[in-house]
């Protein structure tokens, strides 16, 4: 399994993954296409806000993942927020998942790790919990613009 960041030629298999990913359950609501868009050119040349990668198995794309960098006081550093997983249903429950958040634990340093997943997503709850994360008791809120 390869884990690497997205490159111009990976632009067509991670809108269409995206695509899958925002129609699924695992999100609450739809996003616009041009979202897609906006992500995939936002990360293609390095930003220092994020990270989007793409996740090979024996040269083929099975997934990606999304990463958003903030700072906080309260963690005492920099935070990682793991945006998104997605795993091709195809290849779901081969572990790859899993060794992505490791490779994000192990490569890329920060104070806290943060995710989040949907209320009935217990599958991803069950993979998180078992990868060391905790449930935080926060309430979220958001205002889009």
């Amino acid at each position: 399994m390869i884990i690497r960041k997205i490159k111009k030629e990976d632009k067509a298999v991670y809108t269409e993954m995206a695509r899958d990913f925002y129609s699924s359950p695992a999100v609450l609501d739809n996003v616009p296409e041009k979202n897609f868009t906006e992500t995939f050119e936002a990360f293609l040349g390095g930003n220092p806000y994020g990270d989007a990668f793409v996740i090979e198995a024996d040269g083929v794309t099975v997934g990606y993942g999304v990463l958003a960098y903030t700072w906080s006081q309260e963690a005492g550093g920099r935070v990682v927020w793991i945006e998104e997983i997605y795993i091709k249903e195809e290849y779901r429950s081969r572990g790859y998942g899993s060794r992505f958040v490791r490779y994000v634990l192990d490569e890329i340093p920060a104070k806290r790790y943060r995710l989040e997943t949907e209320p009935d997503n217990e599958k991803a709850a069950a993979l998180y919990r078992r990868l060391g994360f905790e449930f935080f008791e926060y309430v979220n809120y958001k205002l889009d613009r």
